[in-house]
């Protein structure tokens, strides 16, 4: 603990159920009406519940009182609102409660600000190699969700095919972009948002590399309700960086082990049909077919 530093809060809904959570997590505080949920997750991140009676009544008072006793560390509180979209992170800057963007909201904040950019960064040819293993294993006329279609080059190879391509972001900017060039195309984080459905598969190509474990494992829990095939890539290699590359702007990326991979997938309900390995100019990527097990 650094008692220099500011408490972090994460703001979560009093019904949550699978929340994307890290294992920083020192304590849950819930208030009375959220204590049955605080106990789920507390018990889940394995620390401590604490039911707080006045959450309700005087918000403010006890998140300060909360932040005072934890300086240094990240807590979870259940049920608050502090007229914020959560969940959410804040700090307390001495005039009031500030909201910190997550990783994932800066990394999408570059996007934002790059799109443009980006396009003329990465190659024009769709990933046929990922394309390839979804035509596997679903035929002509199945509908499939693609989480972060970006640029949508991918997508316009798998309507060529014959597939139904729902097209989504979470960046306006691509989904602007798919517009201005004639496609259909929703705003949806995968984070945050439902999925919708059912499809017959769920599409996504260098998309998971941005989010974090405990991030990935919520979006894989709603993959596998949303459609019983599952197609990705993702960066091979250990822990988490930072990155200018290509844009000049940072972006978060998150590397993976393949046996951990393997486990999380099979632990989210999924059962890997093929796992093959490929490098690229900036390294070594998985791409994974999966079957809803």
């Amino acid at each position: 603990m650094n008692l220099m530093c500011p408490a972090r809060i994460l703001l979560l809904p009093g019904d949550v159920v699978e929340p994307a959570v890290e294992e920083r997590i020192a304590q849950v505080y819930a208030g009375p009406f959220e204590a049955a949920a605080g106990a789920r997750l507390a018990e889940r991140l394995g620390v401590r519940l604490t039911v707080v009676p006045e959450l309700v009544r005087r918000p403010d008072d006890e998140l300060q009182a909360i932040a005072d006793l934890h300086r240094g560390e990240t807590v979870v509180v259940l049920g608050v609102d502090l007229g914020l979209r959560i969940p959410a992170i804040v700090e307390h800057n001495g005039d009031g409660w500030t909201r910190v963007p997550s990783d994932n909201e800066v990394t999408l904040a570059a996007y934002e600000q790059a799109a443009e950019q980006f396009r003329e960064s990465i190659p024009t040819e769709p990933n046929t190699l990922l394309i390839d293993l979804l035509d596997e294993a679903i035929g002509p006329g199945a509908r499939v969700l693609e989480l972060g279609s970006g640029t949508g080059r991918d997508a316009i190879e798998l309507e060529r095919r014959g597939f139904v391509v729902r097209r989504t972001d979470a960046t306006q900017a691509f989904l602007d972009m798919m517009r201005a060039d004639g496609y259909d195309a929703d705003r949806l984080n995968a984070i945050t948002d439902d999925f919708g459905g059912p499809y017959d598969a769920v599409f996504a190509d260098a998309v998971f590399l941005h989010f974090d474990r405990a991030q990935l494992t919520a979006i894989l829990r709603k993959a596998v309700r949303a459609a019983p095939v599952l197609a990705f890539t993702t960066r091979e290699g250990k822990g988490e960086e930072w990155s200018n590359r290509n844009l000049d702007l940072p972006r978060h990326f998150v590397m993976w082990q393949e046996e951990p991979l393997r486990e999380l997938l099979t632990a989210t309900g999924w059962k890997v049909e093929r796992f093959d390995r490929g490098e690229t100019r900036i390294g070594f990527w998985f791409h994974v077919l999966a079957s809803r097990a």
